[in-house]
């Protein structure tokens, strides 16, 4: 079953500095049916003005994942970590017993563009860890594996059993992606389109769709034109 959320349906939050949107509910957007998918929580896609951005302010008992998209984002926590992400840079946090981050916009001319997305960990009171990659080059016309709950894999690791992948497609490719027993998918569209189907069931996801996906093995994708999406496989 394929369950649409159209991006223009998400909730949305304008503050000058930060327009963001977002697929569940979130801060003062409130949706009884949107609140979260699975241990997916939240999905807000951020788009930040340059020499803006959120001031230090804590976390706890989650497992937070941030995707670039385009621009850059200085990252500083109470773990000493610091570092500036770009396009292609994922990053992973799990805040655990308890973290304080910030993240702001290092341009001075350019918006930073990114995906925020909380996951509900396995268990609480973890020890709060730290971890980012590049995975431009990993994600062309094909499933790129970022992160897993599954240590032997070679992703970032989250203390949750979950993968999460990023693809970005030529228009006409094509893939399959096949979901074990009781596990349940959701995409995310950041640019482009594609044609979903699975037990001639289709749907069509264009910029900033999200669908749910459950009761489904396989699920094919096709690009209908150049895109780029990540793929939840979800307990």
């Amino acid at each position: 079953m394929f369950t649409i959320r159209p991006s223009d349906e998400r909730g949305s939050a304008n503050f000058g500095w930060l327009d963001s949107k977002h697929s569940f509910s979130f801060g003062n957007y409130y949706d009884a049916n949107h609140m979260g998918f699975r241990n997916l929580r939240v999905i807000n896609e951020d788009k930040v003005l340059p020499n803006q951005g959120f001031g230090t302010h804590g976390h706890r008992d989650m497992e937070i994942i941030s995707y670039v998209i385009s621009g850059s984002l200085e990252h500083r926590d109470s773990m000493n970590n610091g570092s500036v992400l770009r396009s292609g840079d994922v990053q992973r946090m799990s805040a655990g017993t308890g973290i304080r981050h910030s993240e702001f916009n290092t341009s001075t001319e350019d918006i930073v563009h990114f995906l925020q997305i909380w996951i509900l960990p396995e268990k609480g009171s973890l020890t709060p860890s730290y971890e980012e990659r590049n995975f431009t080059s990993q994600k062309r016309n094909q499933l790129c594996l970022l992160v897993s709950g599954n240590s032997e894999d070679e992703a970032l690791h989250i203390n949750s059993p979950i993968k999460l992948f990023g693809s970005e497609l030529d228009t006409g490719v094509q893939l399959q992606y096949s979901f074990l027993d009781n596990r349940h998918g959701w995409i995310q569209m950041i640019r482009g389109s594609i044609e979903l189907s699975a037990s001639e069931k289709k749907q069509t996801l264009d910029v900033g769709d999200g669908v749910a996906i459950s009761n489904l093995s396989d699920i094919n994708i096709t690009a209908l034109s150049d895109c780029e999406f990540i793929l939840f496989d979800l307990p």
